[in-house]
């Protein structure tokens, strides 16, 4: 049986929880994570709003299962009703990561609720412990959508285990067993998967943005800044996004200052008619691990099934 004294605690069958991408993982990806055995997380991006987090908390308002919800920390601080809404829900994880403030840790633990962030260094990591957030998630460079591409996933985990006493989840280009048996045999408490969910039938992710995903394999990526300048997103600078790379992030990726209204509404035209020439996707570098649209049941049995086998493998060699 796949493991770890984090993931029994929190309840769940398999040290596995989706991450939290706004846009990708709604409530009905969370309630199949979570009914799989993972932990599912519903996630708020930089658009999120109460009502929009409201429409999404009845797909794991009875499915009797650990759920978390996952928000951005710059966007929260200008509606104090999201955090509301979010604790309300009383989800058993709260992730709201890419911020400074941690006001919203005691909020959580008032009302029984775990707390977590995502951390791109030892310091930030080191800082959201003594804050007292109960689990900590080490995003590596390698991770698709935003982030401070500082550290890779491994580096980024050893350091921070070594440093640490609360759990350390591992996140950024895990999409197979073997990934996830890695992260684990080096000691993290459960595997974080973003891009590996994408393509199941329960994300919110169009067909045609499935079927690009699938195409698309770990070099096919870029961390850049050019989408959330042209469309005018609140995102700081400190915290690009990796996306698959297309015509219009090669030809505007480190010219940011250049771009216009003209090539501004291109893009908005571009994203209106799924033109993936120019419209963005996120996608991290384990990209090129998906190969087909499946269930999120089916992603949780074969990643989980994969790992333990090789955990029991390399725990037992010939």
């Amino acid at each position: 049986m796949l493991s770890t004294d984090w993931s029994h605690a929190m309840g769940i069958d398999v040290p596995i929880v989706n991450a939290p991408m706004g846009g990708a993982a709604g409530g009905a990806l969370a309630a199949a994570v979570s009914t799989a055995g993972g932990l599912g997380m519903i996630g708020m991006g930089s658009s999120a709003t109460a009502e929009k987090l409201a429409a999404e908390l009845p797909h794991v308002s009875n499915i009797n299962r650990p759920f978390g919800i996952g928000l951005v920390d710059w966007v929260t601080a200008g509606q104090p009703d999201l955090l509301d809404t979010a604790l309300a829900a009383r989800p058993s994880l709260l992730c709201i990561s890419f911020g400074d403030r941690w006001e919203w840790v005691s909020r959580a633990h008032e009302v029984g609720v775990l707390a977590a962030t995502q951390v791109p260094d030892l310091l930030t990591a080191q800082r959201a412990a003594d804050a007292g957030v109960d689990v900590v998630i080490a995003r590596g460079s390698e991770g698709g959508g935003h982030g401070r591409p500082l550290v890779g996933a491994l580096p980024l985990l050893t350091e921070l285990l070594d440093h640490l006493t609360v759990p350390v989840l591992a996140a950024g280009g895990i999409s197979s067993g073997r990934g996830v048996a890695a992260v684990l045999a080096a000691g993290a408490s459960a595997a974080w998967l973003g891009t590996a969910f994408t393509a199941c039938t329960e994300s919110l992710l169009s067909d045609a943005t499935r079927a690009q995903l699938l195409a698309a394999d770990g070099t096919d990526t870029v961390t850049t800044r050019v989408f959330d300048v042209a469309l005018g997103y609140a995102w700081p600078p400190s915290l690009p996004e990796r996306v698959l790379r297309n015509a219009f992030s090669d030809r505007w990726d480190g010219d940011e200052g250049s771009l216009g209204a003209e090539a501004a509404a291109e893009l908005a035209q571009a994203i209106a008619a799924e033109d993936f020439t120019r419209s963005p996707i996120n996608a991290g570098q384990g990209v090129g691990a998906l190969t087909a649209v499946r269930t999120a049941a089916d992603v949780i049995g074969q990643l989980g099934s994969e790992a333990a086998e090789l955990l029991s493998r390399w725990a037992m060699p010939d």
